[in-house]
């Protein structure tokens, strides 16, 4: 991520925030694989009814990201940071919308991959991990952060203390007893 300010990505960013129409048309051709993959990377291991498809979680993310004034971009890893958020809010929104936040309905699952170090199999629903991320938030607003920028947006380590401004040791350190935590509030270990 060194000289980030110097990426197309980035200039497009500052452009469109400036109010240049033409900026956001040519920005979204290029972060748009990106956003699929995001999609992609959240919806692969829900229910293969599921209603929610990769393709309309990125256009419903797309229209919330264009339809207010743009925040002041810092960078390429803070768009997707943001947009990994707006997508976490999407799919909370769809399982309540669907009525699965009773307990035993067929709430959408995720599966919180070797990223977190907890079991494929289980899989987790979405309104389980948006409660208890925002837990863990409450709990230290730093380390929710880092999981949802380092899980959901995929972003690395070091993209992750760009996007915080803090060192890449501090995410690592933070990451470890953020994934530790999580691991116990999502297996009934922590009261959430």
């Amino acid at each position: 991520m060194h000289n980030e300010s110097s990426t197309p990505v980035t200039q497009l960013l500052v452009r469109w925030r400036a109010g240049d129409p033409e900026a956001l048309e040519a920005l979204m051709p290029l972060v748009y694989d990106e956003l699929r993959r995001l999609a992609h990377h959240y919806l692969r291991q829900e229910r293969s009814d599921h209603t929610l498809q990769s393709t309309a979680l990125v256009h419903e993310a797309y229209l919330r990201l264009t339809g207010n004034a743009p925040p002041q971009w810092q960078s390429r890893a803070h768009f997707f940071g943001i947009a990994a958020h707006l997508m976490r809010q999407i799919l909370v929104e769809h399982a309540r919308s669907r009525g699965t936040a009773k307990r035993g309905g067929n709430a959408p699952r995720l599966a919180l991959d070797e990223s977190l170090a907890m079991p494929q199999t289980s899989g987790v629903d979405v309104i389980a991990l948006d409660r208890a991320l925002q837990a863990l938030s409450e709990l230290d607003a730093q380390q929710g952060r880092i999981v949802e920028l380092r899980f959901f947006a995929g972003l690395t380590i070091e993209d992750t203390s760009e996007v915080l401004g803090v060192s890449p040791a501090t995410v690592k350190r933070d990451w470890t007893t953020a994934r530790a935590w999580l691991f116990r509030a999502m297996t009934g270990e922590a009261q959430v």
